[in-house]
């Protein structure tokens, strides 16, 4: 699993590429609040190796809780920039801050 920033000089955005190795997984996703936690609006594509990847481009200055969800489980990012305890979900969410 990884996250890849690249911050884009001409926009107030930064592309952040999400991946995650899933082999046996027929679908990935990654969700959070910059897409209302809708996994048809993070679709991950799988690609020959087994991984799933995808890049979105965020607004800057901000942070956002995430997860994966791999075949309907939900998983953290353990390279997330820090974690933050959510009361709906009863554990933690990964957090980028971009």
């Amino acid at each position: 699993m990884s996250i890849k920033k690249q911050f884009i000089k001409t926009k107030p955005v930064c592309k952040v590429t999400f991946s995650v190795v899933a082999k046996e997984a027929n679908l990935a996703s990654v969700v959070g609040d910059f897409n209302n936690w809708n996994p048809s609006e993070g679709e991950l594509s799988k690609l020959k190796n087994g991984t799933f990847k995808g890049a979105f481009e965020l607004p800057k200055d901000t942070s956002y809780e995430f997860k994966y969800v791999i075949d309907g489980a939900f998983i953290n990012e353990p390279e997330s920039d820090s974690f933050k305890w959510n009361d709906y979900a009863g554990t933690e969410n990964g957090v980028l801050t971009v």
